[in-house]
């Protein structure tokens, strides 16, 4: 589907780094990427083989992401999230750690076979969805019921109607549907997803079906790939009763080794949303990795656990996109 806000939002981006990357294919600047020393946690979501930004902006094309395996080969030394970890980093290069969120099929479908064709490791932080009966997560039916779904739906005793954006907005106090349901427990999102999850079937799978446990049992047997815990439902783990979250952490690291036969003791927070008392319910069920995207609080510098990660831009190219894995940003 044609949108020209996100074509117009690429076309600018890829602007904005011309320069860096004219200076790179014509060798000015490549003694940047052979020097700079140092290691990054990266976030990487679906893999898909075109249109990757029809229902969300975190997908990264097939080509694109084997393209930049080949760059990361050459210029990085990509490590597991153990050695990362333990800072068994290399010194004449930068340090690079894959991971992978929301245990989408088509990071078994496509990201398995390059791992193994490049030898390189990576982690997916998988949910517990299918224990749960689902093949989708709830956000994922949201983003493709902004594209086909009804411009009004009744949930409960509310009216939604889609606003400019075709994100659902309350009608009576003007939130929005998905920051509603990101603060509730599974049980109401489930209403939710019976009335709008017919519209999968408009998209293709590559966009939203999630692994089968005999896939993550395939994946988890590679040398290349390990199996974390993306939490069992996929809910917001900071705006759920500390109960709810300690049986949810619980129920997805048994559910996980089960599967794979191995130790999980690595988390990644759905959101990178946390508090404290989330970390030490983490630390509590035996995961001793936790990652989040960036750190919400005082003193998690200082938390052996606690590790940040940067998230891939799909709007920029690949040269771009070595550069903020350095600098940890995208300036």
């Amino acid at each position: 589907m044609f949108d020209p806000a996100n074509i117009l939002f690429q076309f600018r981006s890829r602007l904005k780094g011309l320069p860096r990357d004219t200076g790179f294919h014509l060798g000015l600047n490549q003694s940047f990427f052979r020097n700079a020393r140092g290691a990054r946690i990266l976030v990487y979501h679906g893999i898909c083989p075109d249109n990757h930004l029809r229902f969300n902006t975190l997908f990264v094309k097939l080509k694109t992401f084997e393209s930049r395996l080949r760059l990361y080969k050459k210029y990085f030394n990509i490590v597991s999230p153990d050695d990362f970890y333990r800072q068994q980093f290399s010194d004449k290069k930068f340090n690079i750690c894959l991971t992978f969120d929301d245990g989408f099929a088509n990071n078994y479908k496509y990201v398995l076979p390059l791992l193994e064709q490049y030898q390189v490791p990576a982690t997916f932080f998988v949910t517990g969805i299918r224990d749960a009966g689902y093949d989708i997560l709830w956000n994922d039916v949201l983003s493709i019921a902004y594209k086909y779904g009804p411009a009004k739906l009744t949930l409960g005793n509310e009216e939604f109607i889609k606003g400019s954006d075709k994100k659902y907005i309350s009608s009576s106090t003007g939130k929005r549907l998905v920051d509603i349901l990101r603060s509730t427990g599974f049980e109401e999102k489930t209403t939710m997803i019976e009335l709008l999850g017919s519209f999968k079937s408009e998209a293709s799978n590559d966009y939203w079906l999630q692994m089968t446990q005999e896939e993550i049992k395939a994946l988890s047997a590679s040398k290349w790939a390990t199996i974390g815990s993306h939490s069992y439902y996929h809910n917001d783990l900071a705006k759920i009763s500390i109960g709810s979250v300690r049986d949810d952490l619980a129920r997805s690291k048994q559910f996980l080794e089960n599967i794979t036969g191995k130790e999980v003791k690595a988390l990644a927070f759905p959101y990178g949303s946390y508090t404290r008392e989330v970390v030490a319910e983490a630390k509590n069920a035996g995961y001793s990795q936790l990652l989040a995207i960036e750190f919400l609080f005082a003193g998690d510098t200082g938390d052996a656990t606690l590790r940040e990660r940067l998230t891939i831009n799909p709007f920029i190219s690949n040269v771009n996109q070595m550069h903020a894995n350095i600098t940890g940003n995208y300036k």
